[in-house]
């Protein structure tokens, strides 16, 4: 998905209604065991690190870990074309999960760029907690994902599937217990502007955000029918 599509995506999803809809085409879906195992195995570990009620400190280590899968997407398609380069139908296969994966990546960097401006804002920036802890998550998701991508490629998207899910069911936690008070707080961030989005206030800014995990959940979806039938490498 282009970039300016997913933005007029966002815009629209902004209807709660719409929003209902959109997200009605993958509710139902179950994903494998493997998938459910790591993920529940991720989410585990979020948990007890950083509580099970969603934070301002708990977002940003959502953020750093959750552009991981997309760069381990991008990492194996890159793998298979060097080794399938001269299957030409093979080759375009493999190309298609490139341009969610890198508009994805940069997605999700505005997502952690813009948190750690204001966790930092909040006085919630810890060395180990909200730095290094999010970077070791980070290294094992990687490799998991990387792993699943080359033997299981059904189960990498399906576990980002449900990663996404799990930043999309807290960012709409936070909004629903602390919508009132974050809409008193405005949102001045540089790199979100060069980004090309706007938000008057926090609450503008998260119920973005969590549209974004919606729309990369339900992409990853699209990308295991795609695979089902035979369209993606």
């Amino acid at each position: 998905m282009e970039k300016g599509t997913h933005e007029e995506l966002v815009a629209r999803l902004q209807d709660p209604a719409e929003l209902q809809a959109y997200a009605a085409d993958c509710d139902g879906y179950r994903p494998s065991f493997i998938a459910r195992l790591l993920g529940s195995l991720l989410v585990s570990a979020g948990t007890i690190v950083y509580g099970k009620n969603p934070s301002y400190e708990k977002f940003k280590a959502v953020e750093v870990i959750a552009r991981i899968p997309y760069q381990s997407w991008e990492a194996v398609a890159y793998t298979w074309l060097t080794s399938f380069y001269a299957d030409e139908q093979r080759a375009i296969r493999l190309s298609k999960v490139l341009p969610f994966a890198r508009h994805a990546q940069d997605n999700e960097t505005m997502h952690v760029v813009v948190i750690s401006q204001i966790v930092s804002a909040h006085g919630h920036n810890g060395l180990i907690r909200h730095t290094i802890i999010p970077l070791v998550f980070s290294f094992f998701y990687y490799w998991a994902v990387w792993v699943l991508s080359l033997f299981q490629r059904k189960a990498a998207f399906e576990l980002n599937y449900l990663f996404e899910q799990h930043a999309f069911d807290q960012y709409s936690q936070f909004l629903a217990t602390e919508g009132e008070r974050l809409r008193g707080i405005p949102v001045k961030s540089p790199f979100l502007e060069m980004y090309g989005r706007s938000a008057a206030n926090e609450y503008e800014l998260f119920d973005s955000i969590r549209i974004d995990e919606i729309i990369h959940r339900n992409c990853s979806i699209a990308m295991v029918r795609e695979l089902e039938r035979g369209r993606l490498g």
